[in-house]
């Protein structure tokens, strides 16, 4: 058994390479000899995002904060809120990030192949982002 007490591990800052706006990444577990799976909570400020990516393995989010979006390559933009758990394909073309007026916490699992458990693409353009047309938004 091991124990990872809270706090015990440093946030760090989205790198602006993979993320717009303001992020912040508290580390949960890594991939080691026995355990393939990675985790983190991911903080997003208003407006901020990911960069496109995929998994190899594919990931699961859990939001549990706050109010999100997220998009599959030639999907709906979807509205997220705590407790809603998004699973991404893998190889699955995606983002995810907070509304453009809420911020948005997850917890982001993904799997370890071969060393790697993300693919870094292009940045979600502002228009990309915005084009409320196609929303799908939550009336919960």
């Amino acid at each position: 058994m091991e124990i990872t007490k809270a706090g015990s591990r440093p946030s760090s800052k989205g790198s602006l390479d993979w993320f717009t706006g303001d992020v912040r990444i508290d580390p949960l577990f890594d991939a080691n000899d026995t355990r393939r799976g990675a985790s983190a909570t991911v903080t997003f400020e208003p407006g901020a995002r990911t960069a496109w990516h995929t998994h190899p393995l594919g990931q699961t989010i859990v939001i549990t904060f706050g109010i999100g979006w997220v998009q599959r390559e030639g999907g709906l933009v979807e509205e997220v809120r705590p407790g809603d758990v998004v699973w991404f394909e893998p190889d699955e073309k995606h983002w995810h990030g907070a509304s453009a007026t809420n911020a948005m916490s997850h917890i982001a699992i993904q799997e370890n192949l071969d060393g790697k458990v993300v693919n870094w693409l292009e940045h979600v353009t502002d228009e990309q982002y915005l084009y409320k047309e196609f929303h799908n938004t939550n009336t919960r």
